[in-house]
């Protein structure tokens, strides 16, 4: 894993920080409908994948052949009330846990970035693979968050 990847692993705290600054809690936790996700919601959602891709990880490293976790993001964002949160309480927990994994990251060596697990469907990831998947997920996100903002922009117009 180059240190190039694990920088863009690193920064993808620092873009959500940028990605929501100045909102207020009211655009913080406004919905589309009432099945979209708010953008609280989308950080509740990234602090969880957080700590079910740094449990796979942590899966994989322990040589554990069992098949990695998956788990109903949609039931997680629901059962825990998350747009009853703090969306600040969910960005410090993602970069709790990104400088957390990035210390792991640090003492990995190069046969064991390329350690894998089977996921859900029965694949061989590499944890260089989850990690990548990790930025480029986070990166979505950030697309949501933005037609999120947009839309909450759009209906304050028609209201």
């Amino acid at each position: 894993m180059s240190k190039v990847q694990i920088s863009n692993f690193l920064s993808t705290h620092n873009q959500l920080v940028h990605a929501t600054a100045g909102l207020s809690e009211e655009q913080l936790k406004w919905k589309a409908a009432p099945t979209s996700w708010s953008i609280t919601e989308v950080l509740a959602h990234l602090a969880d994948h957080s700590i079910v891709v740094s449990f796979r990880i942590r899966d994989i490293l322990a040589a554990t052949t069992a098949q990695l976790p998956v788990f109903n993001q949609d039931a997680w964002v629901s059962g825990q009330y998350a747009n009853s949160g703090s969306a600040s309480d969910s960005l410090e927990l993602f970069r709790s846990l990104l400088y957390y994994n990035s210390l792991l990251f640090e003492r990995l060596s190069a046969e064991d970035w390329e350690k894998s697990g089977v996921n859900f469907k029965g694949e061989n990831v590499k944890i260089s693979d989850i990690v990548h998947s990790f930025t480029a997920h986070v990166e979505r996100h950030l697309g949501q968050i933005e037609r999120i903002k947009q839309g909450a922009v759009n209906a304050s117009f028609v209201q």
